[in-house]
């Protein structure tokens, strides 16, 4: 894995082994990019279930000004914090060991872009999707992106207006934003 695009292109993602790990591909993180790249710079971000951190750092690189990474696996949140460092992103991103739900329950601010690629077939999707709106996480031009399979994809979900999907392979990628 590495970064695509922008000041840190190039630059190579530590990652970790496991059996439940399941990295973006650089073919689909460039290809949710093409779709958002309107809406990275200068955007907070907010990146659950982030795994290496590799899609808030592919934003940062993109000129986001700031991403908060959670996660609830201790070894997730090592390697977002090397990641980090190595990029010299520390200044930029906030790394949160803890699971989605208590984060949004106690979430103050809110994110212009929220990237979520939960372990599949878990039923983490519309339990998070309708947290997001109902903790009010998304500001109002924001972006939710979803990663999925074509097994646990999802089209509508209440509060939540869908603006695009796209397929690569068994992967979904799905676009939401609030409804007006």
């Amino acid at each position: 894995m590495r970064i695509i695009s922008g000041i840190r292109r190039g630059h190579k993602l530590i990652e970790f082994e496991g059996e439940d790990i399941r990295p973006t591909t650089d073919r689909v993180k460039e290809s949710i990019f093409n779709i958002i790249q309107s809406y990275v710079p200068d955007a907070a971000v907010l990146d659950m279930f982030c795994g290496s951190g590799a899609l808030s750092f592919e934003a940062l690189s993109r000129g986001a000004k700031k991403a908060v990474c959670i996660d609830l696996d201790k070894r997730s949140v090592a390697v977002i914090k090397r990641n980090a460092e190595a990029l010299k992103f520390t200044d930029k991103c906030e790394i949160i060991n803890i699971s989605c739900f208590d984060y949004m329950a106690r979430a103050k601010e809110k994110f212009d872009i929220i990237f979520l690629d939960p372990p599949y077939n878990k039923g983490f999707i519309e339990p998070v999707l309708e947290g997001i709106a109902e903790h009010n996480l998304l500001e109002k031009e924001g972006i939710i992106v979803l990663e999925s399979d074509n097994t646990d994809y999802h089209e509508e979900i209440s509060g939540l207006k869908l603006l695009k999907q796209r397929r690569y392979g068994r992967t979904y990628i799905t676009v939401y934003s609030t409804i007006d």
